[in-house]
């Protein structure tokens, strides 16, 4: 391979698929709407990879996936709505969506080197207002962070944000949380009352958001955001590399690696006078560490020759590739008694 266009960076074949999963949001295994969230809400709510952090405030907001038909090229956005307006701002207050990246995956941005590589991010925004908010980098790894403005506006605006390479700090080799990409769409003082972090600079909270207006201004405030992208390489609106589309199938598979809903189902079993129901499973995708397990519910019990009843997860021993799972029954079934279940169970390993 050959650079063959100025601000390009060579990018290895295992490369080819975007480095963002499910950027034109048409994923959201765990739910397409989410209301009443506000202060506490933290974590993956609706559209999956995309994590949300409320804090402090009063204010409250619904998270939803919003089918698009004003975009060319995107049929789903992820959408934020203010239902509570909270306009006394106190210091700690706080909201943001987050997009976090694998270490071993940014390796080729080459960070903390003296040919460190520029980080794009770019993505399309559309909200009920002009208002400025800040999208912050951050490096996990080394305690580092730089921060840009943008300005959404009433039509599809496409955004494009290009941050210098940083050659302090290299980022992690490793399945843990390296770069977070945060949009930051509310904030107290904490956050806003010194100087943006226009360089690369060690962790200053007061310098990530200064100079944003905020989301909870009023119950009219909206913000819609799609064709999420991060590129190594020096970009604007016309060099930017085309976005690139994955199948629904593609995106759901990629997403898998963090979350599985409703992830084991348990096959008709003659469990011969057991009273716990043991079920071996295997990860497909392979998780990117071990996930934890919720027990959803179990459906569709039934027994031939006898009778029970599941009382809830005994034991789950998971591991990236898969693991065991075991369910409590309520009486021993004796010999040739079988039983059949289906079971709902969550996966989750998200960063």
């Amino acid at each position: 391979m050959t650079n063959a266009v100025k601000n390009r960076v060579t990018i290895p074949e295992r490369k080819a698929t975007p480095l963002v999963i499910n950027g034109a949001m048409d994923v959201a295994e765990r739910s397409t709407s989410v209301t009443g969230l506000g202060d506490g809400d933290e974590g993956y709510v609706s559209v999956d990879r995309f994590r949300h952090t409320a804090a402090a405030s009063s204010g409250r907001f619904t998270s939803k996936q919003t089918a698009v038909d004003d975009l060319d090229g995107f049929q789903n956005c992820l959408e934020l709505d203010c239902t509570t307006a909270d306009t006394s701002i106190a210091s700690t207050e706080l909201l943001q969506i987050d997009y976090r990246v694998e270490g071993q995956d940014m390796q080729y941005f080459k960070k903390g080197e003296t040919n460190a590589e520029y980080i794009t991010v770019s993505f399309y925004a559309k909200a009920d207002a002009a208002v400025a908010y800040a999208c912050e980098l951050r490096d996990i790894d080394n305690g580092r962070h730089i921060s840009k403005l943008f300005t959404t506006g009433t039509d599809w605006t496409h955004h494009v944000l290009s941050f210098p390479g940083d050659t302090t700090g290299n980022f992690g080799d490793d399945v843990n949380e390296s770069l977070r990409v945060s949009l930051i769409v509310h904030a107290g003082s904490n956050f806003t009352e010194g100087t943006l972090a226009a360089a690369w600079a060690s962790y200053n909270d007061a310098n990530s958001a200064v100079g944003i207006g905020s989301f909870y201004a009023a119950t009219t405030r909206s913000l819609k955001i799609t064709g999420f992208q991060i590129e190594a390489g020096d970009y604007n609106a016309t060099t930017l590399p085309p976005f690139q589309y994955e199948s629904f199938e593609e995106s759901l598979f990629r997403c898998q690696r963090y979350y599985i809903q409703n992830g084991a189902k348990l096959p008709p079993t003659n469990l011969s006078g057991a009273t716990v129901w043991t079920h071996m499973m295997d990860f497909n995708p392979r998780m990117r560490a071990a996930p934890t397990n919720t027990h959803v519910a179990t459906g569709g019990f039934s027994t031939v020759g006898g009778s029970a009843d599941t009382t809830g997860v005994a034991a789950a021993n998971l591991g990236v590739n898969g693991g065991r799972i075991a369910l409590n029954l309520d009486a021993t079934l004796t010999i040739n008694q079988m039983c059949q279940c289906a079971l709902a169970a969550n996966l989750d390993a998200e960063l």
